[in-house]
């Protein structure tokens, strides 16, 4: 059986239409609803002459033959609606960082070779200013906010299209398991680069097509309609930007199980009281995170005891380390809260996760999906259980056809072994004799010092544990002695002072001495992504600008 999300989300529209899918304030859209909205918005898409150009099966991986929608958005419901609009008009919906400034978004936007775009009112003076340099950039949909910014010249709001309903009801077209999803990197250590999802692929992998313990696939939509009926309703609360994929993910997994996602009201910062608040209105279940510089401020805010928070049960991590000490905080913040971290990338859709509660608290080793594995240094063998040394983190079945436009990155990042093509997006892993699998760190920000592979978020981790530490992130500078040495570029807690070399003494209690920082580097804040993601490429110019 292939799939296809808008045939999903139309039978378990059919199934618990009346149910509430998205809350956000006083805006509560049932499963009905978001789909009958979405439809309206392909069919405008459609409309204006955007859809599928060429068929997959005359393409190469790293090319498309569909229209691209961009989404430039802040968290809500029309983030939502236009991913399930683009899927039904057969356009393919992607992620626009929204922190970009003109010369970024112009390279995106102009690499994406997107057709249309969605954007929030507050960004309308922003795509004015790149509009004419985006020729191929023809259909412009402004979702109205708290801005006063009007509509750009040729631009439709974006309201009026979803709830016309004089116009037609659906795009008269029939998506396709081969029609893309496509996912561009946050850049942090590169370029962004989009990569080409077939949608059934992602599904199976991070849309809830498949069960990710068992490795059980769905095998018809009716089933999966009947899943979504046996659910509850529980309440999901996405804090991450869905321009994050593991935000996306758990969005569009909600919807193929049945749930609720909840967005908090304020959602161009992360405002923990509205957070707290929100959770206590609504009754949240699982609150989704990335790293500790989303997890601290919100342990702050459930210690306060400034809402009721008695029913999060879960907090779900993704898209940047948990430190352990981050997570005792979260798990001693309430009781039987379970922290649940998940390992995966664009390049691979979830590939493992780890379950922490109160008494058992642990970082770093993971349960491995179903297609999950670790392979040779040189791409040629998957390693088995128990071997020596490293190896690459890989991704097997259901992967990505390629990047867009590279076809050499493509062939470098999807290997073929032994007939099979796997997923190996950089990050350095060991396959441990209980199963279980290490993850040592992303490869390109690997720092090596004196002949030895230093990763840095083992560094981070020794860092952070330090109480008058707020955010930290390591990177590597040139050293003449060795090769590169590792920096600490260091935000402090409100109030606290601490010199660099308790920081270093205290890293030492549970790291080697050939890791610890050779400096420290203090700033008032680390830079991340709206995601949390650190940008490693700051780092090393904050690390770089100091050398005496």
């Amino acid at each position: 059986m292939q799939f296809t999300v808008p045939a999903v989300a139309e039978a378990v529209a059919a199934t618990i239409g009346d149910r509430p899918l998205i809350v956000q304030g006083d805006r509560r859209l049932t499963y009905r609803q978001v789909v009958d909205r979405s439809n309206r918005l392909a069919a405008y898409l459609h409309s204006r002459g955007l859809g599928v150009q060429t068929e997959r099966d005359a393409l190469a991986g790293h090319e498309v033959g569909q229209d691209l929608l961009g989404i430039y958005a802040l968290n809500g419901p029309e983030y939502v609606e236009s991913m399930l609009g683009g899927f039904r008009a057969r356009v393919a919906p992607f992620n626009v960082n929204y922190r970009y400034v003109k010369n970024e978004l112009q390279y995106l936007l102009a690499d994406s070779g997107a057709t249309a775009l969605v954007y929030h009112a507050t960004f309308a003076p922003r795509v004015a200013e790149i509009r004419p340099d985006l020729p191929q950039l023809r259909v412009l949909i402004q979702i109205a906010d708290d801005s006063g910014n009007e509509l750009l010249d040729g631009a439709v709001d974006y309201e009026t299209i979803v709830t016309d309903t004089s116009a037609p009801a659906v795009a008269p077209v029939e998506p396709c398991p081969d029609d893309l999803y496509v996912l561009y990197t946050g850049g942090t250590t590169g370029m962004p680069k989009g990569v080409l999802w077939r949608q059934h692929d992602i599904f199976m992998t991070a849309f809830g097509g498949r069960n990710m313990v068992t490795g059980d696939k769905a095998t018809s939509v009716e089933e999966i309609a009947t899943r979504a009926t046996e659910n509850p309703g529980t309440k999901l609360m996405i804090l991450p930007p869905l321009m994050h994929g593991a935000a996306q993910w758990a969005a569009m997994t909600a919807i193929t199980t049945g749930q609720t996602l909840v967005f908090p009201s304020v959602v161009d910062r992360f405002d923990t009281g509205d957070i707290v608040r929100t959770i206590a209105r609504e009754q949240v279940l699982v609150a989704t995170v990335v790293g500790d510089a989303m997890a601290r401020p919100l342990v702050a805010a459930i210690t306060s005891g400034a809402a009721d928070v008695s029913s999060l049960a879960v907090v779900a991590n993704g898209g940047a380390q948990l430190t352990p000490y981050v997570k005792q905080q979260l798990i001693d913040s309430k009781p039987n809260l379970m922290v649940v971290d998940g390992v995966g990338s664009s390049e691979t859709g979830a590939q493992m996760s780890h379950m922490s509660a109160p008494g058992a608290v642990s970082t770093g080793t993971f349960n491995a999906g179903p297609d999950t594995c670790v392979v040779t240094e040189d791409f040629t063998a998957v390693l088995a259980p128990g071997h020596d040394g490293l190896g690459w983190l890989a991704q097997r079945g259901y992967v990505p056809l390629g990047y867009k436009g590279d076809a050499a990155k493509t062939a470098a990042t999807f290997p073929v072994i032994d007939g099979v093509r796997y997923a190996t997006p950089g990050d350095r892993a060991r396959h441990l004799d209980s199963g279980a699998i290490e993850l040592l760190g992303r490869d390109s920000v690997t720092i090596n010092s004196g002949g030895e592979k230093i990763f840095a978020e083992e560094v981070e981790s020794a860092i952070a544990s330090h109480p008058a530490v707020s955010d930290v992130v390591v990177a590597g500078r040139p050293s003449e002695r060795w090769g590169q040495e590792v920096v600490a570029v260091v935000a402090l807690a409100d109030g606290a002072a601490v010199e660099a070399d308790e920081l270093i003494r205290h890293a030492e209690s549970s790291i080697a001495r050939y890791k610890l920082p050779k400096a420290v580097v203090f700033r008032p804040r680390i830079e991340r992504s709206p995601a949390g993601k650190a940008d490693y490429r700051w780092a090393r110019e904050q690390a770089v600008s100091e050398i005496s």
